[in-house]
C-alpha cells in the first residue's frame, strides 16, 4: 500500500502501564480508562485495529494489590477487582468513585450510557435505536474492540485471533469532557475540515444538466443566496443502461446528454467559488459500457472479450487501487472535489468482521489527502472511530414533523461517540407532506447544524428552492441561508477548537453541566459552540398565537436573545414562544461571536477583511479567532493565526481587537489581508459615546444605536490587522432593560385573537403593577394557557 494509505498511530501501550498474568492482560491507560484483556493462549493484540490507533497513553499512577486468587487495580478514578480468571460478572468488577458514593460494573452487565448515533437514518419517520456511547450518568461504559480487524504495517486491514477478549472500560465519572479527550487520543483526533465544508450545501436528486445547473445558481445569485457546494447526486453518470449490464445505480461514465463537458462544467462551478461532490453507489464495481473499464480491466486481468465485470471486491488491494486510478482520479483531475459515498449494501465482505462502508470511509478519505489537500469524505457512519473520516450522511430522511424533531437529539448524542459532523438533508427528504412551516424550521436548524446541506429526493412537488414557499417562510430561508454564511468566522474557529481541544461543535446540555438534574431533561438543547445555546423549534405554531412553543432550560448565569438582545435570568426552566421568523439561540453575557458580512461562496471560502462582532454585555468575555489557509494540512503543525477580541465589562469597561499573531511560521499578511474593517454590535447595554485608539491615535468611527435591541453599534474603519485597537467609553456602560410592554404589544397586534382581549391585556401589562401581580390577574382573566404563558415569558425575562 501507498505511504498515504497508512495512519499514523502508536499502538504499543507502556510496559509500566500494564498488569500481566498468563491468559489476561489489564493496562491503566489514564486514569479513568482501562484495557482489559482475555486470550487463553496469553498472546495479545499489539497492533491498532480499525477503531482504537494510540494507546501510548504517558505514565499512569495506580496502585497494585494482589493475591493468587484476587488483583485489584487502584486509581483515583476507579477500583478494579478480578479474579484472574475468564472474564465473568462475578470475577471481574469495576467500582467508578464520585457517582453518587460510587458506581460498579461487573463484566456482562446492561450498559445504561447516554447514547452514540447510528449508522442511518434511512428511511426512518422520527426517532430510532441509537448505539452505545462512551459517557453515562452511572459514570461507565464499555467499548468492545473484540472484533475489530487490525491495521498492518502495510495500511492493510488483517483479521485478529478469534475467542479474545478487548475491552475498553471508560470510568470517568461525570467528566464527560476528559472521557471524550481520551477517546480522540486513543481513537484519533478529528479532522478540521476545509472552511468551504461549513457553508451552505445545494444537494437533489433530480436530472439536472449542465444547463439548469448552472442556471439554477444564477438564479441563487440573482437571490442573494449563495452556496459553497454543489452536490450532484447520482443522475451525473449513465443511469439508462442496457439491462445485460443490470441497473444504472452503480457508474462513473458522465452522461453526455446531461454533461457535454464534465470539466467545463465544474470549472464553471470553481469560479463561483464552490466545491463539486458527485454521489457514488460503487457496489457493482464496473462493468463492459463503461469509459474507463477496458484499461482497468486488463490492469486486474479480466476477460474483456467477454465483458467480464470489475466485480466490487473492496478486500482485494489490486482492485482498490485501481478504483482509485481509473474511477476516481481522473474525474478529480476534471475537478471533483471530494466524493459523496452513498453505500446502502450492508455489512458483508469476502473478509469476515469486515464491513465494506468502514474499508470506503476509511480509504476514501485518505485517498482525498493524497496531494497534500486536507482530505474530506461524504459516507454514512461505521462504527466507533468514523469521526476521523468527516462529513457523515445520515441517509434518506422522510419529511415530517417527526424526523425533525428527532434530528437535534440525534446530532447533539452523537458527540458521546465523537462523532461530530453529522450532515442531515435538511428539509427532508422523501415521503412525507408539504409543510411550508416544517421545511422553514428546518433551514433554522440546518444553520445551527454542524452541516448545513439542503437535499431531497426526484419528485417535481419536492424542492428546496426558497421561492417554492410562502413568502413568509421564503423570507425566513433566505435570511438565514445567508447567517450560516455570516457565521463562517465563528464556525471554522469551532471547527479547530473540536481538533484542537477535542470539544465537537454540538454538545448536549450536560456536558457542562453534568451535576443538573435539568440538563438531561432537555434532550433537543444543545450547546452550539463555545458561546451559544441553541434549541431548534419542532413543533408547529399555535394557531392564534403565531408563535412556537419549546421548552428551555438555562443553566445560571445572565443570557441574552441572539436575534433580538432579549435578556434572560438563568438558572431556570422556562417556555419560549418563537414566531417563524426566530428560534431560541441564546448568548451568555460575555459571549463574543465572530462573522462576516459578505455572505457569497467566494468571501465565505477565504479570510474576511471585514468582520461583525456580536458582543453580549454584563460580563467580561473574551473569544480567539481562528484563521489558517483553509485547505492544506498545515493546521495540523500549528500554522494559524490568532486574533484576540476582549469584552471589558467590571471595572473600566473596554473592547479590545488585539493584533493578529502569526503561530509556528505562519505570516500574517499571506493568510490575512493587510487590512480589515469592523462592525462591533453589543447587546444588553446603554447607550453611551466611544472613543477607539490605535497605536494612540484616534480613529474616526461611527456609531449607532438600536433602541429596540439594546445594542450598541460601532463602525471601526479597515486598519492594519497587525495593530491592536482599544474602544473605549465616555460614560459607564450599564446592562439594558428590557421593553417588555413594547414586546408584549407587538405579540398582541400579530396575534390573531380578540381585540378586545389585546387591550385589555396591554392595559394590564402597562399598569405599572408588580409582573406577578399583573400574571395573576391574567390567569384570572380566563385567557388561555399558552398565551398567559407568552406573555410571561416575556414580563419575567429579566427580573426586577
Amino acid at each position: 500500500m501507498k505511504a498515504i494509505y497508512r495512519l499514523p498511530a502508536s499502538p504499543e501501550a507502556r510496559e509500566k502501564n500494564m498488569v500481566k498474568g498468563d491468559k489476561y492482560r489489564i493496562t491503566v491507560l489514564t486514569e479513568g480508562l482501562l484495557r482489559l484483556e482475555y486470550s487463553e493462549d496469553g498472546i495479545f493484540e499489539e497492533r491498532a485495529t480499525q477503531t482504537v490507533l494510540n494507546r501510548d497513553f504517558p505514565e499512569t499512577a495506580f496502585e497494585m494489590k494482589e493475591t493468587q486468587e484476587e488483583l485489584v487495580i487502584v486509581t483515583e478514578r476507579l477500583r478494579l477487582t478480578y479474579n484472574k480468571k475468564a472474564f465473568d460478572p462475578r470475577g471481574l468488577m469495576v467500582q467508578v468513585y464520585g457517582i453518587g458514593g460510587g458506581s460498579t460494573w461487573h463484566y456482562g452487565d446492561e450498559l445504561h450510557d447516554l447514547k452514540g448515533t447510528a449508522r442511518t437514518l434511512d428511511t426512518i419517520d422520527g426517532a430510532c435505536e441509537l448505539g452505545h456511547g462512551l459517557v453515562s450518568r452511572q459514570g461507565f461504559s464499555v467499548l468492545d474492540d473484540s472484533a475489530s480487524l487490525t491495521l498492518n504495517a502495510d495500511g492493510w486491514v488483517e483479521p485478529r485471533k478469534k475467542g479474545v477478549c478487548d475491552l475498553y472500560f471508560w470510568g470517568y465519572g461525570a467528566d464527560y469532557l476528559g472521557c471524550l479527550k481520551d477517546f480522540y487520543y486513543l481513537c484519533g483526533k478529528t479532522p478540521m475540515l476545509p472552511r468551504f465544508a461549513l457553508g451552505n450545501w445545494w444537494s437533489r436528486y433530480y436530472e439536472y444538466t449542465e444547463g439548469s445547473y448552472l442556471e439554477l445558481m444564477r438564479r441563487f445569485d440573482e437571490e442573494g443566496i449563495s452556496f459553497t457546494v454543489a452536490v450532484v447526486d447520482m443522475d451525473w453518470h449513465l443511469v439508462h443502461i442496457d439491462p445485460k449490464y443490470g441497473t444504472g445505480w452503480t457508474g462513473y461514465t458522465w452522461n453526455p446528454d446531461f454533461f457535454p463537458d464534465p470539466k467545463r462544467f465544474m470549472d464553471c462551478l470553481h469560479e463561483r467559488g464552490m466545491k463539486i461532490t458527485l454521489n457514488v453507489h460503487p457496489a457493482d464495481g464496473v462493468r463492459a459500457y463503461e469509459e474507463m473499464y477496458e484499461a482497468m480491466a486488463k490492469e486486474l486481468g479480466k476477460d474483456i472479450s467477454r465483458e467480464e465485470p470489475v466485480s466490487f471486491e473492496i478486500t482485494d488491494p489490486a482492485f482498490l487501487a485501481a478504483y482509485f486510478k481509473y474511477a476516481h482520479h481522473p474525474n478529480e483531475e476534471r475537478g471533483v472535489d471530494f466524493w459523496w459515498i452513498d453505500w446502502q449494501q450492508g455489512g458483508i465482505t469476502k473478509l469476515e468482521g469486515l464491513d465494506p462502508l468502514w474499508m470506503l470511509n476509511h480509504f476514501h478519505f485518505l485517498d482525498n489527502g493524497r496531494d497534500g489537500k486536507r482530505p474530506m469524505t461524504f459516507s454514512r457512519y461505521a462504527g466507533p472511530g468514523s469521526h476521523r473520516y468527516p462529513v457523515g450522511f445520515s441517509g434518506d430522511t422522510v419529511i415530517t414533523w417527526e424526523s425533525l424533531r428527532f434530528q437535534p437529539y440525534f446530532t447533539s448524542t452523537a458527540s458521546n461517540i465523537g462523532y461530530g459532523w453529522w450532515s442531515h438533508d435538511i428539509g427532508g427528504h422523501m415521503n412525507g407532506y408539504k409543510d411550508d412551516e416544517l421545511e422553514g424550521r428546518w433551514y433554522q436548524f440546518g444553520v445551527f447544524s454542524p452541516i448545513n446541506r439542503l437535499h431531497s429526493t426526484k419528485n417535481e412537488f419536492n424542492g428546496k428552492e426558497p421561492w417554492r414557499f410562502k413568502a413568509e417562510v421564503r423570507a425566513v430561508m433566505d435570511d438565514f441561508l445567508r447567517l450560516r454564511h455570516q457565521l463562517v468566522p465563528y464556525l471554522y474557529t469551532m471547527n479547530h477548537r473540536a481538533y484542537a481541544q477535542d470539544i465537537p461543535l454540538v454538545l448536549p446540555m450536560y456536558y457542562e453541566h453534568p451535576l443538573e438534574e435539568a440538563a438531561y431533561r432537555v434532550p433537543n438543547e444543545y450547546c452550539f459552540g463555545s458561546e451559544l445555546i441553541v434549541m431548534p423549534v419542532t413543533s408547529p405554531r399555535i394557531k392564534g398565537l403565531n408563535r412556537a412553543k419549546e421548552t428551555v432550560w438555562l443553566p445560571e448565569g445572565l443570557y441574552m436573545d441572539f436575534f433580538d438582545g432579549t435578556i434572560y435570568q438563568g438558572g431556570r426552566v422556562l417556555d419560549m414562544y418563537r414566531g417563524i421568523e426566530t428560534i431560541p439561540v441564546l448568548a451568555r453575557a460575555g459571549a463574543i461571536v465572530p462573522m462576516q458580512e459578505a455572505a457569497d461562496a467566494a468571501s465565505v471560502c477565504g479570510n474576511p477583511d471585514r468582520l461583525v462582532l456580536k458582543m453580549f454585555a454584563g460580563a467580561d468575555g473574551s473569544f480567539t479567532l481562528y484563521e489558517d489557509d483553509n485547505v492544506s494540512c498545515d493546521y495540523e503543525k500549528g500554522a494559524c493565526v490568532e486574533t484576540g477580541f476582549a469584552l471589558k465589562w467590571k471595572g473600566e469597561q473596554k473592547i479590545v481587537i488585539r493584533p493578529a499573531q502569526g503561530k509556528n511560521g505562519a505570516a500574517v499578511k499571506e493568510l490575512l489581508p493587510e487590512k480589515r474593517s469592523y462592525r462591533i454590535e453589543l447587546y444588553g447595554c446603554t447607550d453611551a459615546p466611544a472613543v477607539c485608539l490605535e497605536n494612540g491615535k484616534a480613529l474616526s468611527i461611527g456609531q449607532s444605536y438600536d433602541q429596540q435591541k439594546h445594542c450598541l453599534i460601532l463602525e471601526l474603519p479597515a486598519t492594519d490587522v497587525e495593530t491592536e485597537k482599544t474602544v473605549t467609553f465616555a460614560d459607564a456602560l450599564t446592562l439594558a432593560r428590557n421593553d417588555a410592554a413594547g414586546a408584549i404589544a407587538r405579540f398582541l397586534d400579530q396575534a390573531e385573537m380578540e381585540f378586545d382581549k389585546k387591550s385589555a391585556i396591554n392595559a394590564l401589562v402597562r399598569s405599572g403593577k408588580n409582573p406577578l401581580v399583573i400574571l395573576s390577574q391574567l390567569q384570572a382573566m380566563n385567557l388561555d394557557g399558552d398565551l398567559v404563558k407568552c406573555i410571561s415569558e416575556l414580563l419575567t425575562a429579566q427580573p426586577e
